[in-house]
């Protein structure tokens, strides 16, 4: 389709397009004309940000020049799990314009009246589309789990604090009794990461978006509603570690004792750890233990990258590596979670870095993440004034596609099903 119009807000919560300028993209710190064949409609469950302080960047439909909308602030879109956007919205920051909160910041435009993104659906799986969730059976099962497990801490803080509270897409499903449940289990973190959704220092411009757990659960109380979603719910996953909390390899030794005491009561499902991958050792436990996947978070596959983001307390970017490899020695899945940005993910550099790591760790796929983070703020944070040549995120994908056929894209972690060998699974469940 033909490029779509720029749009602007009246900082009222009034949306308008400017048809006198076509949508740009941006990549790095540059604004580019998009490609016609990367727009698709913005899915169910996506949203529209005004970026205040800020002037999109358009391409003028007569002259074919960029310049400025000067008739309001840049518009932006959150796209909902399972996408991946393949450009920034383009924009000129003033130097008062405050700092964005933490959410993604695709480019949209307007056109047949329809907003249309830069994007490209990366994973079949529809557990978290929007279309999926039912509020009155959401607070039905909230209030069978809190019924069932009184003095559960941690089913309590799942059902009123990230389920009713922050509407948590895998805490709804774990209320709804399918797929993935989550198990945050520690509260601390060995990282300090800039863009950190659970917790920020009170001298950052920004404030995080979700409270952090507060206390840590017991092997017990996390094996007691474990088991019986392992046993009854379609496709399940038990995923130790969530976003919205600490480092769960901390508290290593729960999540193993956990581990061995789940298997002794069911070998359904698939039991899986999201981490920041920063200690090798305790991941070898647990996969002694039976953990069969492992989801490690990365900015970058670039140590010159990772470190000014994570700025990491006790360990070093070889750690995380080094975890990929002890999870793939005992055979089991390994991911990373790939936070995207257009012009930083696809450089060329980034490019080499990521082949490298797909090819000594023997990595089975990569979660193309959209990155929930102001773009100025976070390039200014890690210091990169110039992100050198890229080759845009499809092109990347395509060529790492066409090199490792075996590598698995997408958005969540696979069930068991999905992960010994049955990967294209019939999602409409």
């Amino acid at each position: 389709m033909p490029s779509p119009y720029l749009l602007y807000s009246d900082a009222n919560g009034k949306i308008f397009e400017d048809r006198t300028l076509y949508v740009t993209g941006r990549t790095g710190w540059d604004a580019v004309p998009i490609p016609d064949e990367d727009w698709i409609e913005l899915p169910k469950g996506g949203s529209l940000y005004e970026l205040p302080g800020r002037k999109g960047i358009g391409i003028d439909v007569e002259t074919g020049e960029m310049r400025l909308c000067e008739k309001g602030w840049a518009v932006a879109a959150f796209i909902p799990p399972a996408h991946t956007g393949f450009y920034l919205s383009a924009y000129e920051t003033a130097a008062d314009a405050p700092t964005l909160p933490l959410f993604c910041y695709t480019a949209v435009g307007w056109s047949n009246d329809t907003f249309y993104v830069p994007a490209t659906r990366i994973e079949p799986d529809i557990r978290q589309d929007c279309d999926g969730y039912d509020q009155e059976q959401i607070n039905e099962g909230t209030k069978q789990l809190l019924k069932a497990y009184p003095h559960n801490r941690l089913v309590t803080h799942l059902m009123k604090n990230c389920c009713q509270t922050y509407q948590c897409p895998a805490a709804r499903n774990f209320s709804l009794g399918r797929w993935e449940c989550p198990v945050p289990v520690s509260p601390a973190c060995n990282a300090n990461c800039v863009g950190c959704i659970s917790l920020q220092p009170d001298e950052e411009p920004i404030v995080s978006t979700q409270d952090r757990l507060q206390f840590k659960p017991s092997a017990e109380e996390i094996v007691e509603f474990t088991v019986p979603h392992l046993e009854t719910a379609p496709y399940p996953i038990i995923s130790f570690g969530q976003g919205c909390e600490g480092e769960p390899l901390l508290m290593w030794e729960t999540i193993r004792d956990a581990i061995m005491e789940i298997r002794k009561h069911t070998s359904k499902g698939s039991l899986n750890i999201n981490t920041n991958g920063s200690n090798p050792d305790a991941v070898r436990q647990l996969c002694k233990a039976g953990l069969n996947s492992i989801r490690v978070s990365t900015n970058s596959a670039r140590r010159e990258i990772y470190m000014p983001y994570y700025r990491p307390n006790n360990y070093q970017f070889e750690d995380i590596i080094e975890s990929l490899k002890v999870m793939t020695s005992f055979g089991g899945w390994t991911s990373i979670n790939y936070f995207v940005f257009p012009g930083m993910t696809d450089s060329i550099a980034e490019y080499e870095a990521l082949r490298k790591l797909i090819r000594e760790t023997g990595l089975k796929m990569i979660q193309w993440r959209n990155f929930n983070i102001d773009p100025d703020w976070y390039l200014g944070k890690i210091g990169v004034t110039d992100t050198g040549d890229c080759m845009g995120v499809k092109t990347m994908q395509q060529e790492l596609k066409a090199e490792f056929p075996a590598l698995r894209f997408g958005y969540f972690n696979p069930p068991i099903e999905r992960i010994k060998g049955k990967f294209e699974l019939d999602f409409a469940h």
